[in-house]
C-alpha cells in the first residue's frame, strides 16, 4: 500500500528493486573462483595474447632464411612468413601479419621466443667482450704496469709477447706508422680473453 506522501510510480519501476536485488544476490560462479570455469579468459587478455603472437610473427619476418629454417616451423607458417616478407604495401602486409599471428596460435611460442631472445642477446654479449678487449689494450698502452694485473687474472698470458707488442705499438704511435702491432695486440688479447671468458 503506497504512502500518502509518496509520488506515484510509473509502470516498470516496480521491477527495479527486484533487478537490484537479483544483482546483489550472491552468485556462486562469481563469488567462488574455484567454481568458475577455467577456460574463461577475458577478452582483453585474449587480444593481448593475439597481439603478442602477431609481434612474434613480425619478428620472425626479420630473420634470415637460415635462422628461420633453424626454427623448424610448420610449412604453412613458414610460407606465410615468406609472403609477409615480400609484401611492401602497408595494408596487405598488415593483413598478412595478422594471418601469421593467427597461425602462430597453432604452435608453442615459448621455444620460438626463447630462441629469438638468445639470438638477440648473443651480439650484445659479443659487443661487451670486444669492448672489454679494447679497454684492456688501451689500459696496457697507457699504464704498462697493468700487465701484472692481466697476467694475474689470465695465467695463460704470454707475457714476453705482450711486452713486445706493447713496445712496438708505442713506437708505431710515436712515429705515426701503420698500427700493425696495435692490431696484433688486439688479436692477442682477444684470443686470451675470449678463451678465459
Amino acid at each position: 500500500m503506497p504512502r500518502p506522501d509518496e509520488t506515484p510510480r510509473r509502470r516498470g519501476q516496480e521491477a527495479v528493486p527486484d533487478r537490484i536485488a537479483a544483482a546483489a544476490a550472491p552468485d556462486p560462479m562469481r563469488d567462488d573462483p574455484a567454481a568458475a570455469p577455467e577456460t574463461a579468459v577475458s577478452k582483453t587478455r585474449r587480444k593481448r595474447e593475439m597481439l603478442e603472437l602477431q609481434e612474434l610473427g613480425e619478428a620472425l619476418t626479420r630473420l634470415s632464411p637460415a635462422r628461420l629454417a633453424a626454427l623448424a616451423l610448420p610449412e604453412r607458417l613458414a610460407d606465410a612468413i615468406g609472403l609477409a616478407r615480400r609484401l611492401d604495401r602497408r595494408e596487405a602486409r598488415r593483413r598478412q601479419l595478422q594471418f601469421v599471428g593467427r597461425l602462430m596460435r597453432d604452435v608453442d611460442p615459448t621455444p620460438i621466443a626463447a630462441q629469438l631472445a638468445q639470438w638477440s642477446a648473443a651480439p650484445n654479449a659479443e659487443k661487451a667482450r670486444i669492448a672489454a678487449v679494447e679497454r684492456w689494450r688501451a689500459r696496457l698502452l697507457d699504464q704498462p704496469s697493468s700487465l701484472d694485473e692481466l697476467c694475474a687474472t689470465s695465467p695463460r698470458a704470454d707475457r714476453p709477447r705482450l711486452v713486445a707488442l706493447m713496445t712496438r705499438s708505442a713506437e708505431e704511435r710515436a712515429h705515426g706508422s701503420p698500427p700493425h702491432a696495435y692490431r696484433e695486440l688486439f688479436r692477442e688479447l682477444n684470443a686470451l680473453l675470449g678463451n678465459d671468458g
